[in-house]
């Protein structure tokens, strides 16, 4: 049973209306910046019209408005989301009322949100300023489905403040499930009929729009002289050809304004125009009976002098199979990957930081022929957008692992988009027949956040990760060789049998005192917690009594002084620090090659508040890597790279690790 249903019963039930507790109706749901400007009074439907309801059946007038306080750009959104029946059902599921036997105060929309698509459960109080809503409305009915869905874009976002610095081209992406991308006009009128005339193909939505010179600021001029309202999105349906009869032939588009009447456009081939009288019949008649009501005809000529931007939605089969206007268009093929920058691991900013930028995730494309391809990155941090682009590489076709740091300072990058930090970025680009590497990043390394990041092509294509396998390549543990100068350890040697029990052994508790009396410094004496000590024994006694004799110790000193090389060469800042995006070197330097996860869960586990580690969280990190590794491996003899254990063994391995 879905959170919706259990929730609507239980009210019912009850006797109750559902009261949201993670979106309350309080002043800092509307703004959590700014001082609101009034004080807001939360209405239920019921509580302001007689007789409310959710959505109306069959074909209607989109008649919204943002009200005293809403945003014109999510009205926009929700006009070119109406139009396409299929996709605002899904959004806005229909089997949702007022009706006393199933209102319960709880309605539900679904979005698709941080990379997937998700139900959103709202309370229907509203807020509204002397007795009339404050937000988005309908303006001739008693439809509430418009501020509803309103409140649960707002609840997901944080509040309804937020959604002030929201786009139309984001609220696209999330009421449909696809990419979007802004294509100037006005630069290449030739290439954009080619486009056009592509895109028309494809399972996507285009619209088209005026946008003002200073895109933030509200246009002093509401209209434009042939009737095009300026930030308004036009729906683009289609290019055609008509002839008049002097053999000129003249190219239109067919567009409609989801948010008023056909009538409004008053240029040159609109409804009433003498033009079409001079049209030979029979394109007059395959034209007009092409078209819906609401929709009107235009010169491409004067398209492209009038609007600025196509602003585009691209469906891939799953999220254009509910609308039923795009079930004969080819469908865009679309590779997914979700990941995440995490510090240490795979943030490492853009390519200003040569020393990290290799770290970032590295997703191999493959391309079957030439193709033009659409790259979309989306961030998940909504609240505290971060400046997000991704820069590509060429690259051959049959290649597995993670690419180095010398490779990016040699080869130059082929694609670099925008960084900004807006929700997507996308960027369209010619790509041959071949691989290629694209780097999704943060501009500023050891940012943390979630991310998608996805690639349209009308032709197949492959996407991977990169990754690298875990490996030992050379034991981590330095044997202590035979023939050692005697002198420093007859030293440690009368120390440890000071300690050491009747069988010349020493436990944890009495290797730390040792190790506190050996070490030369607290730089190197940070690996003398207990903590480390416990693994130091786990990691060395063959015997399983957890006691280390002083051959044991011998190979732990030896070893400690390879490993302080390895860190050292590794701190270059400071010593004795080490910066968290460089332990897959120094790990790799030590013996270890470790895969992105692996590697994530050794930061989480040792890194420090200021992203760095120490000395002893170094060498802790290779001895739990050395046990791993060696428990392994003995379960692995014919090295077939799988072992199979019970729970018991399950339980001793991983606890030991």
């Amino acid at each position: 049973m879905s959170d919706y249903e259990r929730i609507r019963r239980a009210c019912l039930k009850r006797g109750e209306l559902w009261e949201d507790p993670d979106f309350p109706a309080a002043q800092s749901s509307v703004f959590y910046h700014q001082t609101p400007p009034f004080q807001f009074q939360w209405k239920r439907p019921k509580d302001l019209c007689n007789r409310p309801g959710f959505v109306q059946d069959g074909p209607a007038q989109f008649d919204i408005t943002a009200g005293k306080m809403g945003d014109r750009w999510l009205v926009s959104c929700l006009g070119v989301l109406y139009l396409n029946k299929g996709l605002f059902y899904r959004v806005v599921p229909a089997d949702q009322s007022f009706s006393n036997d199933q209102y319960a105060g709880v309605f539900r929309f679904r979005l698709w949100w941080c990379g997937e698509w998700t139900e959103v459960l709202v309370d229907d109080r509203l807020p509204a300023v002397h007795g009339r809503l404050a937000f988005l409305q309908s303006q001739h009915s008693d439809h509430f489905w418009p501020g509803l869905l309103e409140k649960a874009y707002a609840k997901l976002h944080g509040s309804y403040e937020a959604l002030k610095y929201g786009s139309l081209l984001d609220g696209l992406a999330d009421l449909t499930g696809g990419i979007t991308e802004s294509i100037p006009i006005r630069q290449d009128g030739t290439a954009c009929a080619r486009l056009l005339h592509k895109l028309l193909d494809m399972t996507s939505i285009i619209t088209a729009t005026v946008q003002p010179p200073n895109y933030q600021a509200k246009p002093h001029i509401e209209k434009l002289p042939n009737g095009i309202q300026i930030g308004t999105n036009y729906r683009l349906y289609a290019v055609d050809r008509v002839e008049k009869f002097n053999g000129e032939a003249t190219q239109l588009v067919k567009l409609r304004n989801p948010l008023g009447p056909a009538a409004e456009y008053t240029g040159p081939w609109s409804m009433e125009s003498a033009d079409w009288s001079e049209v030979v019949a029979q394109d007059v008649e395959r034209v007009k009976t092409k078209s819906s009501e609401g929709e009107f005809w235009m010169p491409f000529a004067d398209f492209v002098k009038t609007y600025t931007n196509l602003e585009i939605v691209h469906l891939d089969s799953n999220t254009s199979r509910d609308e039923p206007s795009l079930h004969n268009k080819n469908t865009w093929q679309m590779r997914l990957y979700q990941g995440n920058w995490q510090k240490g691991v795979s943030a490492g900013g853009c390519r200003n930081n040569p020393d990290t930028f290799h770290i970032n995730p590295q997703l191999h494309l493959l391309l079957s022929e030439l193709e033009e391809v659409v790259v979309s990155l989306n961030q998940h941090s909504i609240m505290e957008p971060k400046v997000i682009g991704f820069t590509s590489y060429s690259l051959p076709k049959n290649m597995t692992e993670t690419i180095g740091r010398a490779f990016f300072k040699k080869n130059k990058s082929l694609i670099n988009s925008q960084y900004t930090n807006s929700r997507q970025v996308s960027h369209r680009c010619q790509l041959e027949q071949g691989g290629y590497l694209i780097l999704p990043t943060t501009f500023e390394p050891g940012q943390e956040c979630g991310f998608t990041l996805r690639v349209y092509s009308s032709k197949p294509l492959k996407l991977k990760l990169l990754d690298t396998v875990p490996y030992l390549f050379k034991s981590a543990i330095v044997k202590a060789p035979p023939l050692l100068d005697g002198k420093s350890f007859s030293q440690y040697e009368s120390v440890f049998l000071q300690l050491a029990d009747e069988h010349r052994t020493v436990n944890a508790f009495e290797l730390q005192e040792l190790l506190d009396a050996c070490l030369p410094n607290d730089y190197i004496k940070s690996c003398a917690s207990i903590e480390v000590c416990r693994q130091v024994v786990l990691t060395l006694d063959s015997s399983g009594i957890g006691r280390l004799k002083f051959s044991d110790f011998k190979d732990l000193m030896c070893s400690l002084k390879h490993w302080q090389t390895a860190f050292k060469n590794h701190t270059k800042e400071k010593t004795g620090i080490l910066k968290a995006e460089r332990l897959c070197d120094a790990l790799m330097e030590v013996g270890f090659q470790l895969s992105s996860e692996v590697l994530a869960i050794l930061i989480l586990r040792y890194m420090r508040k200021d992203g760095t580690l120490r000395f002893g969280d170094f060498v802790s990190a290779i001895l739990h890597l050395t046990v791993a590794f060696s428990i392994f491996e003995s379960k692995d003899p014919l090295q077939n790279g799988n072992v199979k254990v019970n729970l018991s063994e399950w339980l001793k391995s991983s606890l030991t690790c």
